[in-house]
């Protein structure tokens, strides 16, 4: 008869944590995702992927790290998401960066960046330190 409760009490106890696992909300984690591409196929993707991870965890952090093309997301007079890239930094508190080799290199001053957008010294270097720090990579592209 004890063994019988035993099992029981056993049972429910496993079958009470499984459920419990499986209401509790996913861990945060950190991704960094890395852009390139003035493609707005892509822009739409990172911009609906950061939405996505922290609509499950809130505590999830991202960051969307800009070289090359991927500026144009951020710059005044580029962008066609202006709005959705200020709502992403707001509501889901993504950081947004782009590179001062890249913004040389295009002649784009930090005047004509979107706000609450930040520069990074060098785009790679970023990524890799975010990398070395423990921080997921993905690559936008399609």
């Amino acid at each position: 008869m004890k063994r019988a409760l035993l099992f029981v009490a056993l049972t429910i106890g496993s079958v009470s944590a499984a459920a419990l696992a499986q209401s509790s909300p996913a861990k945060p984690y950190k991704v960094v995702f890395d852009l390139t591409s003035a493609d707005q196929v892509d822009q739409r993707a990172v911009l609906r992927w950061i939405k996505e991870v922290t609509g499950v965890n809130s505590r999830t952090e991202t960051e969307v790290v800009m070289y090359g093309r991927g500026l144009d997301l951020v710059v005044s007079g580029k962008s066609t998401m202006a709005p959705e890239v200020a709502e992403a930094i707001s509501a889901s508190h993504a950081t947004f960066s782009v590179c001062a080799i890249a913004m040389k290199n295009q002649q784009v001053d930090k005047s004509q960046l979107l706000p609450n957008v930040q520069i990074v010294p060098d785009g790679i270097g970023e990524i890799v330190a975010k990398q070395r720090t423990g921080w997921g990579y993905i690559k936008v592209g399609h």
